[in-house]
């Protein structure tokens, strides 16, 4: 389950505004490479949307099924705000609905039989 934490207007190339929802996961604890000690921490994400700016202060607190997980994308810069420090990042966190995760699996096990079953009629002919 994924949170709507808050939203941010923002502009397009062509001038016009539209709102974007951010979104948090669950809480995780993680461990500490420098310390050695846990920490809580929660994954978040970005996504547009077409609502106008009332509805999406009423979607705060919203829950939806699905999960914030990386993706692999084009290199891009990141500032670290604590530091300053300017890193290279190849991933993304992105919310993935979880309709859209049961379609993959059903998609993999779909295939998984479609192959046993070509196997099998190979093996008997």
């Amino acid at each position: 389950m994924v949170r709507i934490i808050n939203y941010k207007e923002r502009q397009k190339e062509d001038g016009s505004k539209f709102f974007i929802l951010e979104l948090q996961g669950g809480i995780e604890m993680l461990l500490s490479q420098s310390t050695g000690n846990y920490y809580a921490s929660a994954k978040k994400a970005q996504v547009t949307s077409t609502f106008d700016e009332q509805t999406c202060k009423a979607l705060i607190g919203t829950e939806m099924k699905g999960n914030i997980v990386k993706k692999e994308c084009e290199p891009y810069d990141f500032t670290v705000k604590e530091t300053g420090e300017i890193i290279s990042l190849t991933y993304r966190w992105v919310y993935e609905p979880e309709t859209a995760k049961k379609q993959v699996e059903e998609s993999s096990k779909h295939y998984q039989t479609n192959v046993q079953q070509s196997q099998n009629k190979i093996a008997y002919a």
